[in-house]
């Protein structure tokens, strides 16, 4: 049976990375299973700080209008990332192909990632081409999730053995940064409204902290929040118990290396969010928001998983602008306390089959 596709993975690049995130760690995860991949996006720039050296086995190709198909034939596996619409040209020649060779088209919608409870229904589920060349064909539905009954989360076979070998001070002394009795706080963030809340926390609390703060829009926020509070209070940060440095962009490895070297992560969007979770420490997830709200369902769907303690839970619902979350100092942080509720989720997790071994074996059954 053959069990070595081409597979072309379609990305549209909506904003702050998370899509060409995913799509890119699974690209190379399929790759280092033996698999060929094409991955289509049409911004790939992000690359050149995410994957500078590229991966064995996958291609980017740009997502142009049209769609330049002249050298090339579609593969064994269409695979649409969160929904976006895959070029008709593609499709077209892509079921030409297929139709020819005598194989059975094999088309799959990457879904977003959710602990609710809709994903275990919605996930495997088959969805009828009615209109445009794939008319006829039936595209499946493929959850990431928590639970057995969905699809997974992305996690590489070596993920573990990478992790066990990591040397936290070698790392940090190749970003400049003390590797000393100092507690450690990984900021990867949008623009929670309780970031002044939490700053003050750490400037006031016992405890001498270093906040490392990734590029981009963590950055900026930070950066306006402290000239603001420089302005209305010079003296906040007398005590010098919190201590921020700046990182530049990094790579999808420099990312999990930082997650690995602190001791509470601040997360964002999906992709962290799993890595975050890999990593087994504490960890506070700011969920992308949403105008109607739906979001905080998200959030509770997760937090409810996790088992998270009321600690942690309160701190979430702060993070994310929760209504009726508060505007009070925030709480002092229980790591020790959240440290075990991460190490019995993220068990938890590794007892379940990942993302592209799922992937795998459902190509496999229905190509």
């Amino acid at each position: 049976m053959k069990t070595d596709w081409t597979w072309d993975i379609f990305c549209r690049v909506i904003d702050n990375y998370g899509d060409i995130g995913v799509c890119w760690r699974l690209a190379v995860d399929l790759a280092s299973r033996g698999q060929t991949v094409r991955l289509w996006v049409d911004d790939a720039s992000a690359l050149a700080w995410m994957a500078p050296s590229g991966a064995p086995g996958v291609e980017v190709r740009p997502w142009t209008q049209p769609l330049q198909l002249a050298d090339m034939l579609p593969g064994d596996v269409l695979l649409e990332a969160f929904g976006c619409e895959v070029a008709p040209e593609f499709i077209a020649a892509w079921v030409d192909a297929a139709r020819l060779g005598g194989q059975k088209p094999c088309w799959i919608n990457l879904e977003y990632l959710s602990a609710e409870n809709f994903v275990e229904r919605c996930h495997g589920l088959p969805s009828p081409v009615m209109a445009g060349p794939g008319r006829g064909l039936t595209k499946h539905f493929f959850y990431p999730g928590f639970t057995a009954a969905t699809g997974g989360l992305l996690r590489e076979p070596e993920l573990w053995a990478r992790q066990a070998a990591f040397e936290p001070a070698r790392w940090l002394a190749q970003h400049g940064i003390p590797a000393g009795a100092e507690r450690r706080i990984a900021l990867f963030c949008y623009e929670p409204p309780a970031l002044r809340a939490l700053l003050l926390a750490l400037a006031s609390g016992t405890e001498k902290t270093r906040l490392l703060v990734t590029a981009g829009r963590a950055s900026a926020a930070v950066l306006a929040v402290i000239e603001q509070q420089n302005s209305s209070e010079p003296l906040w940060n007398r005590a010098g118990t919190l201590s921020i440095s700046y990182l530049p962009t990094l790579t999808q490895m420099d990312f999990d290396h930082l997650l690995w070297a602190c001791d509470l992560n601040f997360v964002r969007g999906e992709d962290s969010l799993v890595r975050a979770l890999w990593a087994g420490k504490p960890l506070v997830w700011q969920i992308y928001p949403q105008s109607d709200g739906a979001h905080h369902a998200k959030l509770d769907a997760f937090l409810d998983l996790i088992k998270a303690p009321d600690a942690l839970r309160a701190l979430h619902s702060r993070w994310n602008d929760v209504p009726g979350s508060g505007s009070d100092p925030l709480a002092p942080l229980a790591l020790a306390e959240w440290q075990a509720c991460i190490a019995n989720a993220r068990a938890a997790q590794y007892q379940l089959q990942d993302l592209t071994t799922q992937l795998l074996g459902f190509v496999a059954k229905n190509h």
